[in-house]
């Protein structure tokens, strides 16, 4: 019985080499799954950027004497801290003061993708994200 475990031993070939070709087959997925994190994640920080700055400005449309020019410079200077490139702020109606009570104000913030990416936005790219807010203009 002995003899048979020693020829079974014996018999098994050796198994160097393998770790290095697993990692070759295996590492261009795990990079790949690392930098769709990464560009998905800096997509979201830049939503979400956009968002904050458009519900920013809407609440500068709301406070009494502002102008259109002080909303598009809150959402401008929000974006600006955030690191956004390239980002445009649209105000509607463009005569806030002059807005009657009830009306709806409207902030929309946009920026490309592509010039905020991190890795050049491969994944995402030629995307323009934006956000809008409405707030309703009262007293």
């Amino acid at each position: 019985m002995q003899l048979k475990k020693r020829n079974l031993i014996a018999k098994q070939e050796p198994r160097q080499g393998v770790a290095a070709s697993e990692l070759a087959v295996c590492m261009p997925v795990i990079v790949l799954i690392v930098l769709a994190t990464i560009e998905s994640t800096t997509m979201i920080f830049l939503q979400q950027s956009l968002s904050v700055a458009a519900y920013e400005g809407a609440r500068v449309s709301l406070v009494t004497g502002a102008a259109s020019t002080n909303v598009k410079y809150q959402s401008e200077l929000i974006l600006q801290d955030r690191g956004v490139k390239k980002g445009t702020v649209q105000v509607t109606p463009a005569n806030i003061a002059g807005a009657a009570e009830g009306t709806w104000i409207q902030v929309v913030a946009s920026a490309p993708f592509t010039d905020n990416s991190l890795i050049g936005g491969w994944m995402f790219a030629g995307r323009n994200l934006s956000a809008t807010v409405e707030m309703m203009k009262e007293r």
